[in-house]
């Protein structure tokens, strides 16, 4: 559980949590937070999730996430949250900076996690 409780996951589900909660009870924060610091904490808050349920079902702290499956992840959110579901969804507007944001917010799980290990 070594990922769940490092300072960056709980920094990120935090503000992430914050943002969230900010734009339901439509608080005023600088549209660039709205629209993009999401972006680029969802990889390392859900990579982290998934880190963390993969520890706990194989009941071993050196399970790790190939960077393979980093990026393939980080590929799908990229494919469905900036290509599928502007199609169906005005809610949802497809971004190129979000793209590269979804990219950097991987890396730098990748990286905490490699410095885990």
């Amino acid at each position: 559980m070594k990922i769940i409780k490092h300072p960056v996951f709980i920094i990120s589900a935090l503000m992430a949590l914050i943002i969230y909660m900010s734009q339901r009870f439509q608080l005023p924060l600088p549209n660039w937070i709205y629209f993009y610091v999401n972006n680029f904490l969802c990889m390392p808050v859900v990579l982290g999730l998934c880190l963390a349920i993969i520890r706990r079902l194989k009941k071993t702290e050196n399970s790790y996430v190939p960077l393979v499956v980093v990026l393939g992840l980080t590929t799908y959110f990229a494919i469905y949250f900036e290509w599928f579901m502007p199609q169906i969804s005005t809610r949802y507007t497809a971004d190129i900076i979000d793209i590269g944001l979804y990219y950097l917010g991987a890396i730098l799980f990748f990286s905490i996690q490699k410095r885990l290990f």
